[in-house]
């Protein structure tokens, strides 16, 4: 179970996040009294800016704790599902009694005044936990992408054009979308943005809403430049009634994990996620529920696709009258790297006191790769805590995997399977990477030829034939795609 959620925010002074995940977990301590000599463990979820390599430490230092061990993660924004998952199992199994987690960013304080570097841990790093692989590989990063809000347009291209919509179509219909989730945002108390927004506000490219990649504008993406932090203790009833904080908590009822294909070129269908399918299915199995039993929702929401993604897999309408957020998503609420979901984790067991239910979290890392999934509720399990199993399916996902060629000797036609358009500041088209396959089968990732950019701005080209080659490969669009024809 989940007690002594607390979350923070920090809009005016300058702080470190150390000082975030002190402020966060004191406060988690304070509404659980006498917690503190309980915990076995502590877990600082990986912290992206100017945490030093032993956040977990540093805190208990601040705080006073004196735990049997310490750990921080990899990156991944699954990593706060996934740790409430591992704690669970081992609470259940009864190895540990109580464990505090706990994450932090300060990226809007470093961008007012820029901090000095964590000192050296005296004791030396924390452990990592987590799967240490890169999100990209090397053909990906040669084709000129490097972080989520090149990939995950990439995502959006292929949904755009299986609806036969046009990049500013496309835009528009993620507006109304997205304009919900900021209606929740402006209810939240620890949401960065606490205003509502028109669909119109956040498709409508402007001077402060440019597009970033095609075909998002920046209110579409994840929003990095905040100060927040989130910490809760997962324990037993048993030690939170020895506790005196068994009221007010939430019950974690399942947890499951899985990753789709690991490299995005590698994945047969660039718009879905047998990952979530497989964890969500294994969740709510293990949870003994159905969708129609849950009352909230959290999908990651780093970016539209992510959402669209993880509603279809789950089988959730984008409309559905629950809504996809309790936190207001990491576009207006506010994208803490790692940590958001520790926020919404934090966000549903409020709910949950305040109106009983059952709620779902699901926790998204790299580049829809990583995929962590609870069932939370308001009641103790009837059946008690379960670990929904997906090695299976997992097995089943990995062998799908597609071979991707690393370079061209001589130019060969492709069949343009998602691609986008990546602009500067001004508005300039700077790089137009694709995912695309050959004729024998296999996958290519390419840059477009630096002539090419100028044709290629406002567009998204799925379903185009393209020349290419060279090693990194680049592309020439020979045949424009038909409209309405998806890949």
């Amino acid at each position: 179970m989940v007690i002594g959620a607390a979350q923070c925010v920090e809009r005016d002074e300058v702080v470190t996040p150390l000082d975030m995940l002190e402020r966060a977990a004191a406060e988690t301590l304070s509404r659980a009294p006498g917690a503190a000599s309980h915990i076995d463990e502590v877990h600082a979820v990986g912290i992206l800016f100017g945490g030093g390599d032993a956040p977990a430490s540093e805190l208990c230092r601040r705080l006073g704790l004196d735990p049997p061990a310490r750990f921080t993660t990899t990156i991944g924004g699954n990593t706060p599902q996934w740790l409430v998952g591992r704690a669970a199992d081992r609470i259940a199994a009864g190895t540990v009694g109580a464990i505090l987690i706990a994450g932090a960013e300060a990226v809007r304080s470093q961008r007012v005044r820029p901090l000095p570097p964590a000192p050296p841990a005296p004791g030396g790093a924390d452990p990592v936990e987590g799967d240490p692989r890169p999100g990209l590989s090397a053909t990906e990063m040669a084709a000129g992408l490097a972080v989520p809000a090149q990939v995950y347009p990439l995502f959006e291209s292929v949904l755009a054009a299986r609806a036969g919509r046009d990049p500013a179509e496309q835009r528009r219909w993620l507006g109304g979308i997205l304009s919900p989730f900021t209606e929740v945002a402006a209810a939240n108390p620890f949401a960065w943005f606490r205003q509502t927004l028109s669909a119109e506000e956040i498709a409508a490219p402007g001077p402060d809403n440019r597009v970033a990649a095609e075909p998002y504008t920046k209110r579409m993406n994840a929003f990095l430049n905040v100060d927040q932090s989130a910490a809760f203790l997962v324990t037993s009833l048993g030690k939170a009634r020895e506790l005196g904080a068994a009221g007010g908590c939430a019950f974690v009822w399942a947890a499951a994990d899985a990753n789709d294909v690991w490299h995005v070129s590698e994945r047969p269908d660039l718009a879905a996620s047998p990952g979530i399918a497989a964890a969500g299915e294994a969740v709510l199995a293990a949870a003994g529920v159905g969708l129609d039993d849950v009352s909230f929702f959290d999908l990651y929401s780093c970016f539209p696709s992510a959402v669209q993604i993880a509603a279809a897999a789950l089988g959730l309408d984008l409309a559905d009258r629950r809504r996809l957020t309790v936190t207001g998503g990491l576009p207006y609420f506010g994208g803490p790297g790692n940590n958001y979901t520790t926020h919404a984790i934090a966000s549903l067991a409020q709910r949950l006191r305040d109106t009983g239910g059952l709620g779902l979290i699901s926790g998204l890392g790299w580049y829809c790769t990583k995929h962590s999934l609870g069932v939370y509720g308001a009641e103790p399990p009837p059946g008690g805590y379960r670990r929904g199993d997906t090695s299976s399916a997992q097995r089943a996902i990995d062998a799908t995997s597609l071979e991707v060629a690393a370079g061209l000797d001589r130019p060969v036609e492709a069949t343009v399977e998602a691609s986008t358009v990546l602009y500067d500041r001004k508005g300039q088209p700077v790089g137009a990477p694709a995912v695309a396959t050959l004729a024998d089968g296999r996958r290519i990732v390419a840059a477009a030829a630096p002539e090419e950019l100028r044709q290629l701005d406002g567009q998204l080209i799925v379903g185009a034939r393209v020349a290419v080659e060279g090693s990194p490969p680049r592309y020439r669009v020979v045949a424009a795609a038909r409209r309405g024809v998806a890949s």
